[in-house]
Formats: C-alpha cells, sequence, structure tokens
C-alpha cells in the first residue's frame, strides 16, 4: 500500500510538470488508426461499401502481451473495433486486426435483455483511450467500463446506477472465430471459470468483488447467452480475470502473480509506467505537437504483436497440442508477410529479448515438420531471422533456425512451388482468359520475386555460418527476378509454363491471387531490394528507369475499388505492403531530393486522415504501417531488412535521440529542406547513404544537413 500510495504521489508531480514537458505515452492516441476514409480523395477510389482502416484495437494492452483487452463493436470485422459504429457488443481479451481471435467477450448489464438483443450504444464523447487503460460508458444500461491489464490477465471496473441489479454477459459462443466449444462454471463465492475453444482455446479463472448468485444461459432461438447474476452489494463491480492457452489452474496462478493483490489505480499506473519505459527508448524533439503525437501513437502500435502465449511457469501449448515448459517465452507468428520490412527490425532494436524469443518459438512451431513456418505468404521467416542474426541478437537455436530456412528453400513446403521455381527460375502462371479481382490462381510474379529474395536472406545466414556451399547455390537464384521481366512493358508479367508471356495482361488492374498478390503490375515490379542496380540494369539507362519511377507515382489509379488497396500516390499504394520500399528507388539514381519529397508526403497525408484524423491509408497489419512512420520520422530505414543496415534520409524531427541497451544514438537535422547535402558520423564524413547496424550501436552521433 505504501508503495502505491508513493508511485501515486510520483504521477501527480508528473502531472503537474506535464505543461511544461509531457511524457512520451501521454502523446499516444490508442484510437488512431480505428477510423476508416470514406470519400474518393482518401480512398482513391470511389467506395461503394466501407473501405479497410488501419483495423486496429484501442483497448488495454501491454508490450507484445496475452491480453489485449478491448471494445468489440463489430464481430468478423478486423480488431472487433470500427470508429464510426455506435454499439458496444463486449470487452474481448485478443486482438489483432486480421479477422480472428476476439476471445471471451464479456459485457456488464442490468435490467432485461434478451440472447440476441444485449448491446448497448455508446458515444466517442464518453470513450478515454491511453496505453493500458480503456474508458466508455454504456448508454443502454448507464454503466461507466474501465479496463487494465497486464501481461496475462484483465481488470474489469463497472460503476452501475444505485441500486441496479448487476449482471455481467460472458458471451462464450461469439468471437471473430468459429467457436468450437465453450463452458463456465461457478467455483466459488466470489469466482467462475472456463474456456472457449475456436483456432486456439483460451481459458480463463476469475475473482470478483461481489458474490455471485448464479451463472445463467439465456437462450433465443439458437442464440445462448451465459450471464453471471451478482446479488446485492456496492455499485462498484471489479472482475479480475487471469488468461492462460494451457489450463485454467496456470490462469489462476497467472492471476494469482500478475494481479490479483493489486487495486485498479496501480494496475492502470503500472501499465502507463510500462509503456512510458518502452517508448522513452526514443525521444524526439524540434517537430510539431502532431508529428510527436504521430510519432509515439505509431510507436505504441508498433509493439502489440506478437503476442505472449506462455504463461508464467513457463509452460505453453505447442503445435501438435502438447503442454511443454521451456525457459523462453513463446510468442504467436509475426505478421510475416507485412513486418518483417520494418516492425520486427524495430523489435529487434528496442525490445531484442522478445525478438529472440519470437524466434525461438518460430523454430518450436516448425520443429514437427522441419520447416520454418511463415505468415500468409512467400517465406519471409527467413529475412527476419537473417537480419536479427546479423544486427547481433543470438538468443536463440540459430543453427536449427537455419536447418528449417534451408528446408524451406529446396522442399517443396512453406514455398509453394519451389520444384518449378529451382528448375525454371521461375514459378508459371495459369493463363486465364477473363480473370477477376477474387481470382485465386500461384501469385506466380510476386511469389517468384520474394523467393529470390528470401533466397537472399538465407545465403547471408549461410555465410555466416560458414556454409560456402550453400551460399554459392542460393545466390545463384537471387536473380530470379529478371526471369519475369518483360523488356516490351518494363514491368514484371508472368509467364506460362512454356516460358511465354501471360497475353492477358492488364498492369493497372489489381489482383487478390493471380499473378501478384494484392497487388497490381506497377505496386510489383520494382521489387529486389538486395539487387537494386540489377535491376536498374535491366533498364536501357538510369535515366530510363528513373522516368519508369516517375511514371510510377504519377500515373493515376483507374479506380478500382480492392478492400485492400487504398491510399495512393499514382500507382504507389501506401494503403498495403508489397511497394513501401520504392520511394527510396530514386538514391540508387543519385535524385535523393525525390525521395524525400515522397517520404515527407507520405508521413503528412497517410497517418491521420479522415474527418476525425483518426484513419491510417490501410491495414497496420500487426504494426507495419506504423513502423514505417517510426522509421522514416527518425530518418533511417531497413530497405533491405536482412542486409545490418540502414537507408538515411532527412528525420522528420531536428533531434532523435535513440537508447538501445546501454548504448546512446543521437541523429540531428540541420536545415529545413529536402535535399541531404551532407552527412557525418562523429564529425567525420558519412559517404554512403547506408548506415550500418555496427555504426548505429557503435557510434554517437549523426548529422544530417539539408537544403
Amino acid at each position: 500500500m505504501k508503495n502505491t500510495l508513493m508511485f501515486a504521489a510520483l504521477l501527480s508531480l508528473t502531472g503537474f510538470k506535464a505543461a511544461a514537458q509531457k511524457l512520451p505515452v501521454d502523446y499516444v492516441n490508442p484510437l488512431l488508426g480505428t477510423a476508416t476514409v470514406w470519400t474518393k480523395e482518401d480512398a482513391g477510389f470511389q467506395p461503394t461499401h466501407r473501405v479497410w482502416g488501419a483495423e486496429v484495437f484501442p483497448g488495454s494492452s501491454l508490450p507484445n502481451a496475452m491480453v489485449q483487452l478491448t471494445p468489440v463493436t463489430q464481430f468478423r470485422s478486423g480488431s472487433g473495433y470500427q470508429y464510426e459504429d455506435t454499439t458496444i457488443y463486449g470487452f474481448a481479451h485478443t486482438s489483432k486486426g486480421h479477422w480472428n481471435l476476439c476471445n471471451i467477450p464479456i459485457l456488464p448489464a442490468t435490467g432485461d435483455f434478451s440472447a440476441d438483443d444485449y448491446a448497448s450504444r455508446f458515444r466517442h464523447d464518453r470513450e478515454v483511450a491511453h496505453p493500458g487503460y480503456y474508458s466508455v460508458v454504456l448508454d443502454r444500461y448507464g454503466i461507466k467500463a474501465e479496463l487494465s491489464s497486464t501481461l496475462r490477465s484483465a481488470f474489469h471496473r463497472y460503476q452501475y446506477q444505485p441500486n441496479a441489479n448487476k449482471r455481467l454477459i460472458v458471451n462464450l459462443p461469439r468471437a471473430n472465430e468459429r467457436v468450437k466449444s465453450w463452458d463456465i462454471k461457478k467455483t466459488g463465492t466470489y469466482s467462475f471459470t472456463g474456456f472457449q475453444q475456436c483456432g486456439e482455446t483460451m481459458y480463463f479463472y476469475a475473482v470478483t468483488n461481489q458474490k455471485i448468485r448464479v451463472i445463467d444461459t439465456l437462450k433465443k432461438g439458437t442464440a445462448m447467452l451465459p450471464v453471471v447474476e451478482f446479488l446485492d452489494g456496492s455499485p462498484t463491480l471489479e472482475i479480475k480475470i487471469g488468461f492462460s492457452f494451457v489450463s485454467i489452474a496456470n490462469a489462476k496462478e497467472n492471476l494469482e502473480k500478475e494481479m490479483l493483490n493489486k487495486q485498479f489505480i496501480q494496475v492502470k499506473n503500472e501499465a502507463a509506467t510500462t509503456w512510458n519505459t518502452l517508448l522513452s527508448k526514443i525521444k524526439v524533439s524540434g517537430g510539431t505537437e502532431r508529428h510527436k503525437g504521430l510519432f509515439y501513437s505509431c510507436l505504441y502500435r508498433s509493439f502489440l504483436w506478437p503476442a505472449l502465449r506462455s504463461d508464467v511457469n513457463g509452460e505453453f501449448t505447442d503445435p501438435s497440442g502438447k503442454v511443454v515448459k521451456k525457459d523462453f517465452n513463446y510468442y504467436t507468428e509475426p505478421s510475416l508477410w507485412d513486418d518483417y520490412r520494418n516492425k520486427l527490425v524495430l523489435l529487434g532494436l528496442l525490445s531484442p529479448k522478445v525478438t529472440a524469443d519470437v524466434i525461438q518459438s518460430l523454430i518450436e512451431k516448425g520443429r514437427p515438420t522441419g520447416f520454418m513456418p511463415t505468415f500468409f505468404h512467400g517465406d519471409h521467416a527467413s529475412a527476419f531471422i537473417t537480419g536479427s542474426y546479423l544486427r547481433g541478437i543470438k538468443g536463440f537455436d540459430v543453427n536449427e533456425a537455419y536447418k528449417m530456412m534451408l528446408k524451406n528453400a529446396n522442399t517443396e513446403g512453406t514455398r509453394k512451388y519451389v520444384e518449378e521455381y529451382k528448375q525454371k527460375g521461375y514459378i508459371s502462371e495459369q493463363d486465364i482468359a477473363d480473370p477477376k479481382l477474387e481470382t485465386v490462381a500461384k501469385a506466380a510474379v510476386t511469389k517468384t520475386l520474394e523467393y529470390a529474395y528470401d533466397d537472399y536472406a538465407v545465403a547471408l545466414l549461410a555465410k555466416a555460418l560458414n556454409d560456402n556451399g550453400s551460399y554459392t547455390d542460393l545466390m545463384k537464384r537471387t536473380g530470379n527476378y529478371k526471369n519475369l521481366f518483360d523488356p516490351q512493358t518494363k514491368l514484371m508479367r508472368g509467364k506460362l509454363e512454356d516460358g511465354s508471356w501471360v497475353k492477358n495482361f492488364d498492369p493497372y488492374f489489381p489482383y487478390y491471387e493471380y499473378l501478384y498478390r494484392e497487388a497490381n503490375a506497377w505496386q510489383s515490379s520494382f521489387f529486389a531490394p538486395h539487387d537494386v542496380q540489377g535491376l536498374i540494369g535491366l533498364y536501357p539507362s538510369k535515366t530510363a528507369f528513373e522516368q519508369k519511377l516517375d511514371s510510377l507515382f504519377t500515373i493515376p489509379w483507374k479506380g478500382y475499388e480492392a478492400a485492400n488497396l487504398s491510399g495512393f500516390i499514382g500507382q504507389y499504394c501506401h494503403g498495403n505492403q508489397p511497394d513501401h520500399s520504392y520511394p527510396y528507388l530514386y538514391y540508387f539514381v543519385g535524385k535523393q531530393k525525390k525521395s524525400q519529397v515522397l517520404l515527407d508526403s507520405i508521413m503528412n497525408r497517410f497517418y491521420d486522415m479522415g474527418k476525425e484524423h483518426l484513419a491510417y491509408a490501410g491495414m497496420d497489419d500487426a504494426g507495419e504501417m506504423s513502423s514505417w512512420f517510426v522509421f522514416n520520422a527518425m530518418g533511417f530505414y531497413p530497405f533491405s531488412p536482412a542486409d545490418p543496415e540502414y537507408i538515411v534520409s532527412a528525420p522528420l524531427f531536428n533531434q532523435v535521440d535513440i537508447q538501445l541497451n546501454q548504448h546512446h544514438f543521437s541523429i540531428k537535422k540541420k536545415g529545413k529542406g529536402q535535399e541531404i547535402i551532407k552527412k557525418s558520423l562523429d564529425g567525420r564524413p558519412l559517404n554512403r547513404f547506408f548506415l550500418t547496424d555496427q555504426q548505429l550501436k557503435n557510434g554517437q552521433e549523426l548529422i544530417i544537413e539539408t537544403h
């Protein structure tokens, strides 16, 4: 109690000084990214239905935690929360932004409701969101809900009206996935337990501050709604819930170790302190208040996924369903097709222990088959693991990881069509006479280009581990992207099995899985981050390459409506990930300023869009979009994430101070222009536009001069 009071006093003093200096955590708005865009000007086409937003959640979580405690305004809708909605169905305990999770939603209630009519309206002017805290008033029931959390536990505090009958909906039949099985039981005067089985089985152990009278289940047609009924007591109902993906017993232990003996204000304050400790590893100065708000909100958003899955006792459930105990924290798979580009590099810089554990978790998942798992498309665990290892992260079994990566590269499994890729040097596509946006085929062009880069990533690790034979073989394949370059259109184009070009070719039309993955030819044709000079060499001259780049950013989007493509500069799409490295390509033809114009435009246009200024250009994809902003605002970016180096740009701020373990590094910008005229590292000229990871971690000060 004494420590709690001292902590509260410290926060009070901090608040007293807030007018003079805000803390990084004070700049974070968890609602940023929860809205969407509705106009042709913002979307790039005339929407006929809701455009995908960032698909993020506004609720309470700690960095990379098991629990994401957040309101659900719409099931089966990305994170479960859409800012434009007006109804809350419950407060779920997991979220990501990919139309899954939203497990174990609960909702305080009073009076009468039914199994198919229980949700409450709410208003944004009675909604508050901060890192580690969320609050809203449920208009239907007159209840103020407050939420906070620890790594594996949730704290709900509900303020009912005096003399209201306190009821708690535990809506186990609902989630963002199909619920296979569920159960709930009263296990004591003040406790109840249960589970919900979807893709994973999530167990819970709940303790309340009010006596439980009974647990009933309302029914109407096929709808079922479990409800906990409480005896009369204080208007303030508090529920502390521990979670586990192993057992109820582990959920109870998680609760006891993390939260059971704490008050709500302590949990809330500790969550804010945890976030501020992480966010304070990067301090920015000299920018506008808007830029600082965007920066720290994006930095916050970059550290919510992957999510913890192991308990305080070290146990977790492996892919075979077996409960095991290890000496590392077990995490979900990263969103690898998206976040290998930047977010996982940022994770490695600021949270190297988490990064090592995430990689060891991938190894654990790969053991049953011997393949390194990946997410969605490509084989980008290779770039993540190699880049992390070459940046000095060694807290995982690199030899076992490398063995799996080699199997991915050479054996049909994680990489689809890898045998054809090895034999022909490309993956062939089907010849479809009238392909549609939703046509499902091989996405052969995207796979070929991505496998060439993945080969490069594995080759770098082969070299680091002295496997020279594999290094030589893999490097021969890194130029396979060239096999799909069409010299007539100067774009990457699909080939048929006989080696001829796909005939029905429209470079402006986007596809979900035909020729390209979630992109058109323009958004796919400049992907060779490991060999930009080789890519430029496919054109008659650097000037010709530059002109083609100019066309990418100037030819207007043709108005096609695709759910995951929005936010355009010409054909460039910032609302989806495939072309996020393209603005830097002007560096390679000596036109750095043209890159900076684009970078500044993207940062200033696509991160607080819409009438509420709460919309991203497109999906955050587990932090990738946010991390793109963070890196570029700091003035360096992992152009080729497998390589331990960063391309240097003009920072958004006058000064950026980064704390990397015990090492401090500063980036200072002189001048207000977009053309970099001089770069110096610790007083010596930096002659390249690339900063190595060792220079970042050993140097003291990078000065970037612009005009």
